[in-house]
């Protein structure tokens, strides 16, 4: 069956969502959010788009960006290229890291708009990461109250107030509402306790001690990884129960 067309949108702007193939965690370390987000700064200057908000999660990412001198989906391939060669080369491992199709919305409202902004920086917040939305570290909403680095924060101000001091506490202020904003989502999983891991790994490997993953022939060693991961496991999770190391649980 053929792929549904994208729907395009009438001002460039789209919600967008790329995750990790199988779920898989794509920022491992603080350097690995950091090289993304020089990613997409790189990549800004060369396509000529417009980020309004961001958020990277542990195995997805949200962006609120508008076309800039190309089409979307070849600025979405010039980035994922770009991050996916630098981490394979990083953690000596090789194959796809996201998901073959992002995920998009057309953000063609301004109150809408407004709505998708608030919903990308409270991801955090209502995945139970932090208590409040300034804790996280991989938004752009301290962007729009303290240092700019990547996000047009203009754009979303004005919108609010020509007045940017008024902006700016009207911004804290939505932030802070109470709401059941529903935008582009993923069906996530909740993430799994290291008791509900430690029951899964027992029935796949047919053992009671996880540690004999460890022992495992190499082939069948890495079919069983590939399993745990595609059951919602985290890579760090699977290396600390089964004692394989991090670096042979990201290369399978």
């Amino acid at each position: 069956m053929p792929r549904k067309a994208r729907e395009k949108s009438e001002n460039g702007i789209y919600h967008i969502i790329l995750r990790g193939i199988n779920k898989q965690t794509i920022f491992e370390e603080e350097e690995d959010n950091v090289r993304f987000l020089q990613t997409l700064k790189d990549y800004k200057e060369k396509s000529g788009y417009k980020i309004y908000a961001y958020c990277l999660m542990g195995n997805h990412i949200h962006l609120l960006l508008q076309e800039g001198s190309e089409e979307l989906g070849i600025t979405m391939r010039r980035i994922g290229a770009s991050y996916v060669y630098w981490y394979n080369c990083k953690y000596k491992r090789c194959g796809h890291l996201f998901q073959d199709r992002y995920k998009s919305e057309t953000v063609d409202s301004e109150s809408y708009f407004m709505v998708v902004v608030r919903y990308i920086h409270q991801n955090p917040l209502k995945a139970g990461l932090v208590t409040d939305i300034a804790d996280y570290k991989w938004s752009s909403y301290n962007e729009f109250i303290g240092k700019n680095s990547v996000t047009d924060v203009d754009f979303v101000l004005d919108i609010i107030n020509n007045d940017r001091e008024k902006a700016t506490k009207s911004f804290e202020a939505l932030h802070k509402e109470i709401n059941n904003d529903r935008c582009l989502e993923l069906e996530e999983k909740r993430r799994m306790t290291d008791d509900e891991a430690i029951e899964i790994i027992r029935e796949v490997c047919n053992t009671r001690n996880c540690l004999e993953v460890q022992n495992f022939e190499s082939h069948m060693r890495d079919e069983i990884l590939k399993r745990l991961k595609t059951e919602g496991m985290s890579t760090r999770q699977i290396a600390r129960l089964t004692g394989v190391s991090r670096a042979i649980v990201l290369k399978v």
